[in-house]
């Protein structure tokens, strides 16, 4: 092969890999956290999760249908289902246990904030020894977070403040390796890792009702996050 054409096409290998790192760049998160190279570590395993189910019956199901319509049914068909989650949302519970937390989830009643149905709910709640409880299965939406619902996962931490969780070892182990796990596998880039606090600048949040476009709640903003989030990518990869 001719020399200049060598030079060539080592000058568009090099153009290509610059274009690639710039896409790379350009798509970090907010908090200026990228994804850990996929060979940093091995796949994260699943952690030990605890099964404590609430109620979530065929009502509660037709009333989450109902929900999804009001909400999100300007662009997507109403449906009880959680399907390919984009989102792994971060909360606090404001409630001193898990049992606590549990009792405000299992009724199936009007929630005390928005009176809707059905209640709210969240897929995982971490308790203060780091156990990991599972209340919903992963295929279900819950309501955790007004705009996200259709496509988050829900993590609540029993606690009454951020930095009580970020401070909580036992807790927080827990939580980087369920969110780990989770983000893993389904794919969700560590930059949709948000708290509650962070949901209104989610390129995934959508909301057909006018007076809650805006709403949002205080748990786990965006400096705290950022913590998080710098905690998870030392955490590892996804293999």
């Amino acid at each position: 092969m001719p020399e200049h054409a060598t030079r060539t096409i080592r000058l568009a290998l090099v153009l290509l890999a610059s274009s690639a790192v710039a896409a790379c760049s350009s798509a970090a998160s907010r908090s200026g956290v990228t994804d850990p190279p996929a060979h940093s570590a091995a796949a994260p395993a699943r952690p030990r999760i605890v099964w404590d189910p609430i109620p979530f019956g065929q009502q509660r199901k037709e009333q989450m249908v109902a929900y999804v319509r009001r909400h999100y049914g300007s662009f997507m068909k109403p449906t009880w289902r959680l399907r390919d989650p984009h989102v792994i949302v971060i909360h606090y519970t404001e409630t001193p246990s898990f049992q606590a937390t549990y009792n405000t989830f299992a009724p199936d009643t009007p929630d005390p904030e928005l009176h809707e149905l059905p209640n709210t709910c969240a897929h995982f709640v971490i308790d203060r020894a780091g156990v990991i409880h599972q209340l919903v299965p992963l295929g279900i939406m819950c309501r955790h977070t007004v705009g996200l619902n259709w496509t988050a996962i829900g993590i609540e931490h029993v606690g009454y403040s951020d930095r009580e969780v970020l401070d909580d070892v036992r807790q927080m182990s827990a939580s980087l390796r369920l969110v780990r796990w989770l983000r893993c596998r389904y794919q969700i880039p560590i930059s949709e890792v948000i708290g509650h606090n962070e949901s209104l600048s989610s390129p995934y949040h959508r909301e057909d009702v006018p007076s809650l476009r805006t709403q949002t709640h205080s748990d786990f903003d965006h400096a705290d996050m950022r913590s998080y989030r710098h905690r998870l990518a030392r955490a590892g990869g996804c293999g």
